[in-house]
């Protein structure tokens, strides 16, 4: 049996027809693969050339203010959001070339709340990666739309309470490197160096997580039975290690994920770094499935309907996989590693990323396990 013949079972188990089982086949990535000894480690691995610039960030925004540090440093942060913005040419200029010289600092962005506004590394398996955690509402949306939108007043969902960025061109170490360059090649030619560093992505390019402060997926904490500022500690924490797992298998297997199947691996992560063991009705609740079969509107699922979106039907046979899967991945994952086992972790991320949608409703790594069979 192939593994999309193996899939559709699980999919007509769930109430799919011919149609929605065509869909649904489209709609569910491949799992990742890591290269061949990849999840053995050693873990962590060694931080990415973007963490040393950060480090010094972090140490500045200590004596200074995260805020002006941060638009000192990054361009992007000087710009307003406004329609269009990622097309007119001083944004270009200074993005794509790193001539600021054309910006008004007055007619930058501002942040309601710059003194709550938190740079730091975070330790993560696959290395310290950087952290900006806003203070408000409002500012988290603001940073999300100037470094992932490009300046861009594109609309965050109001579930939406972290951000990966990947990519990000940091022209403050295009600087530093200038600088460096010359000072150990006083008659070199900086034109061809620059040249030369362009395929180089990783000397000018950053990885970083966005936090926004509030309950995780927009869940009331009386809605998961906790503490109102037990809850906000506890939804931040999610927060960054679900970030932290887009980041690991953007590193460890070269795709940030996005998907569905990586959202439940990711949120997996996050709810049991944060509490005590694996909590499935919490999945569930932030998804808007804790009264399946019934869906609640407004629940995180919505974000992840594809494009193009799933139909109704196929979209109801979504939520059953879900909902079967959150009863299952506690026994997918087996005994948890304890929290500080960062190579134990990794390992368990791995497996986990290495399932379909399919498996994880099945309880049962059965598409590997009925190919092994066949061959």
């Amino acid at each position: 049996m192939t593994a999309d013949a193996a899939r559709a079972e699980v999919l007509r188990a769930h109430g799919a027809g011919g149609a929605e089982t065509a869909e649904l086949l489209a709609y569910g990535p491949a799992p990742f693969a890591a290269p061949e000894g990849a999840l053995a480690g050693p873990y962590p691995l060694a931080d990415e050339p973007f963490a040393a610039a950060w480090e010094g960030y972090a140490a500045e925004a200590a004596e200074r203010g995260a805020w002006p540090v941060l638009r000192e440093k990054l361009v992007q942060l000087r710009f307003p959001i406004a329609a269009g913005m990622s097309a007119s040419d001083g944004y270009r200029r200074a993005t794509l070339r790193g001539d600021a010289s054309g910006i008004d600092d007055e007619a930058g962005m501002r942040l309601a709340a710059p003194e709550r506004l938190r740079v730091f590394l975070h330790p993560t398996a696959a290395g310290r990666v950087p952290v900006v955690a806003a203070g408000a509402r409002e500012d988290f949306e603001a940073l999300v739309r100037a470094l992932a939108r490009r300046n861009e007043p594109d609309p965050v969902p109001a579930s939406m309470g972290a951000c990966f960025v990947a990519g990000l061109p940091n022209w403050d170490r295009v600087a530093a490197h200038r600088r460096a360059w010359e000072a150990a090649s006083p008659d070199g030619d900086w034109s061809a160096e620059f040249r030369a560093m362009i395929p180089r992505r990783e000397l000018y390019q950053d990885r970083l997580v966005l936090l926004g402060r509030g309950p995780y997926s927009g869940v009331a904490a009386a809605r998961v039975g906790r503490p109102e500022e037990a809850w906000l500690e506890e939804s931040l924490a999610i927060r960054l290690e679900h970030e932290c797992a887009h980041y690991f298998t953007r590193r460890v297997h070269g795709s940030l994920g996005g998907t569905l199947r990586d959202e439940l691996v990711a949120d997996f992560m996050g709810i049991t770094a944060a509490a005590d063991g694996w909590r499935p009705e919490w999945l569930l609740r932030f998804l808007g499935l804790e009264d399946f079969p019934a869906y609640r509107a407004g629940g995180r699922l919505e974000n992840y309907r594809g494009a193009p979106p799933l139909s109704d039907s196929a979209f109801r046979v979504l939520q059953s996989l879900v909902h079967a899967a959150a009863s299952h991945l506690g026994a997918l994952a087996g005994p948890l590693p304890p929290r500080g086992d960062v190579a134990g972790r990794a390992r368990l991320l791995g497996s986990l990323a290495s399932l379909s949608l399919e498996e994880m409703a099945a309880g049962v790594r059965f598409a590997r396990e009925q190919l092994a069979t066949a061959a």
